[in-house]
Parts: C-alpha cells; structure tokens; sequence
C-alpha cells in the first residue's frame, strides 16, 4: 500500500512495485484523463504534472511517486476551466480530443515556469505531444491566446 497525493487529495492504493502511474491512475483511481497510448514515452498523451513538471506516467512508477504531487487534468481549474482549457476551447484546439490532455497538461506546466513563454518555448514544451488529428496549428494558437491573456 502506497499513499499518492493527487490533484490535492491523499489516495491509498494498493499497487504491484511494477505499476506505472498512468495505470495507477486509470485503474486504480478511476482518473482517466491521462491516456494510456504508446506506453513508451513516444506520444505525451499520458502527461501529467509530478512536483510541477510534465512527465509521461507511462514511464515512472507508482511507487516511486508516493509522497510527491501528483496534478491530472481532472485536477486542473479547482472546478472551472483552467486558463489553457479555456484557450484550447476557443482556438478550436482539439479534433479526436486523445491527446488533448497530455498537450495541455504539459502547457501548464510551461506556464507554472515561464508566464510568459516565447514561440519557440511553446513549441518546445508541445514537441513531445503528437497530435495524429493534425491540430498543431490551432494547440500552438490556443498556448499563444492562453499566454497573451494571463
């Protein structure tokens, strides 16, 4: 039994030393949002936010995330729309909506970083989410708008 913390919250879970966190996540704590893809660290669309950085949870463990903070979409906005969620709503941003998540969990933590990102850091903080729908135009437009709002 390991105790994560998760979108603020202490969750108890029991999980094999084997257990990734996106399965953790999915399985055991019915948090689906992170997306269970590639499991290899190729696509984002498992991002989510450890002690503040975007990681693929396809390629750490649960165990190694006992004691840190542990932020999924689910836990972006504390009941509305985060800012970046607001932006990829109005900049049209998503087709299938897989990767969705991964792509705005990994603007977040941009954000948290660097308030005010240039081009080429957003582009950088997006280069690890693909996106098969071919939405790029419009994820770098909503991470543009959700940087000149803030």
């Amino acid at each position: 039994m390991i105790l994560l913390r998760v979108n603020g919250k202490d969750c108890p879970v029991e999980v094999e030393p084997r257990r990734t966190l996106v399965d953790a996540l999915r399985t055991d704590l019915g948090l689906t949002g992170a997306k269970k893809a590639c499991d290899m660290g190729n696509c984002g669309a498992c991002t989510v936010l450890l002690d503040g950085e975007a990681v693929y949870s396809c390629l750490v463990l649960a165990v190694d995330c006992a004691g840190r903070e542990v932020t999924t979409i689910e836990g972006l906005g504390n009941g509305e729309l985060d800012p970046v969620q607001r932006a990829f709503i109005d900049a049209d941003a998503f087709q299938c909506g897989y990767c969705t998540p991964g792509q705005i969990m990994s603007l977040r933590a941009l954000f948290e970083r660097t308030p005010q990102p240039s081009d080429e850091a957003i582009e950088r903080a997006l280069s690890g989410n693909l996106c098969r729908c071919g939405a790029y135009r419009n994820i770098v437009k909503a991470a543009r708008l959700a940087r000149d709002r803030a």
